[in-house]
C-alpha cells in the first residue's frame, strides 16, 4: 500500500509571488484554482492508496467554493472525508475563509468508520481518525505553540493506547524545537518513524525543518520511503509504500 501525507498550504502556492504585496497574508487570500490543478495531478501522477491532506480549503471564496479535497479525491477515484480544524466552539469557524480550512483523508478502499477528535489546548485542535479494513490512520496538524503541542502530543498518546489494530499516525507536528519534543511520545506508543533518516520537509525551497511525519506501529513494514522535491507548496510531501504483516498464527 502506498500512503502520501501532504500540507499543501490551502493549494495557495509558494515563491516569492505568494508574499506580494503583504508578507505572510497576500497569498493565503488569492485563488487558488491554477495551483489546485498542479497539485492534483501530481498527487495522481504518485498513485496513493490513501492520502492525508493538510491545510485543505473545503469551499471557501478562495477556491471559489470549490471543496479541494473533494476535487482530488474525483480525480483520483477515491473516497474523501474533511473536516475543519479548529474546535467545535473556535471562534475561527464563524470568521470567513478559517471555517473553511480543513484537513482531509483520501482512501481508494472503503472507509470504514471515520472519528473526528478535538483535544483541549490549541486552535487547530482536531484530529481525524480513518479506519480501514486493516488499517487505522490519525492525521494531525498540531500546534505551533510549544506548550500546547505538548499536551495535545498527551491527548493524541491517550488515543493511540486504544487503537487495536495496525496503525498509522501522520501529519504536520509543528515541532519548531527539534525532533526531541517527540522522542516521549514515541518511546510511550512504541511507534516508529517512516522516515529513518530524519530528512527535512519545510520549507520546500530550502528544507532545515523535519515538520512532518508519518509514524507507524510495529505490524507495518516500511517498503521504501520518499520525500519528492516538489513546490507546490511550502511543505514537501511524504510517501511511504508499506506492508501489514500478518499476525502469528
Amino acid at each position: 500500500m502506498r500512503f502520501m501525507l501532504y500540507n499543501v498550504r490551502y493549494c495557495t502556492g509558494t515563491g516569492s509571488r505568494f508574499h506580494f504585496p503583504f508578507p505572510l497574508i497576500s497569498g493565503y487570500l488569492k485563488p487558488t484554482g491554477a495551483q489546485l490543478d498542479r497539485i492534483t495531478s501530481f498527487i495522481s501522477d504518485q498513485h496513493p492508496d490513501i492520502v492525508g491532506l493538510v491545510e485543505v480549503d473545503a469551499g471557501s471564496y478562495r477556491s471559489d467554493r470549490l471543496n479541494q479535497a473533494q476535487h482530488i479525491a474525483s480525480a483520483l477515484g477515491h473516497y474523501h472525508v474533511d473536516a475543519v480544524k479548529y474546535g467545535l466552539h473556535s471562534m475561527a469557524r464563524n470568521v470567513p475563509i478559517l471555517r473553511k480550512q480543513s484537513n482531509a483523508f483520501l482512501s481508494s478502499d472503503v472507509i470504514h468508520d471515520k472519528r473526528f477528535h478535538y483535544v483541549e489546548h490549541g486552535v487547530k485542535r482536531l484530529v481525524m481518525e480513518l479506519e480501514l479494513e486493516q488499517l487505522t490512520v490519525l492525521l494531525v496538524h498540531l500546534s505551533i505553540k510549544y506548550r500546547h503541542r505538548h499536551y495535545q502530543l498527551g491527548d493524541l498518546y491517550e488515543m493511540v493506547k486504544n487503537i487495536k489494530k495496525p496503525l498509522i499516525v501522520a501529519g504536520d507536528f509543528n515541532l519548531l524545537w527539534g525532533d526531541a519534543e517527540i522522542d516521549l511520545f514515541l518511546a510511550a506508543t512504541g511507534l516508529h518513524s517512516a522516515n529513518t533518516e530524519g530528512r527535512h520537509s519545510y520549507p520546500s525551497h530550502a528544507p532545515k525543518r523535519q515538520l512532518d511525519f508519518i509514524l507507524h506501529s510495529p505490524e507495518i513494514r516500511v517498503t521504501s520511503f520518499a520525500m519528492p522535491q516538489v513546490n507546490y507548496s511550502d511543505h514537501l510531501p511524504l510517501i511511504c509504500d508499506f506492508e501489514i504483516e500478518p499476525e502469528p498464527a
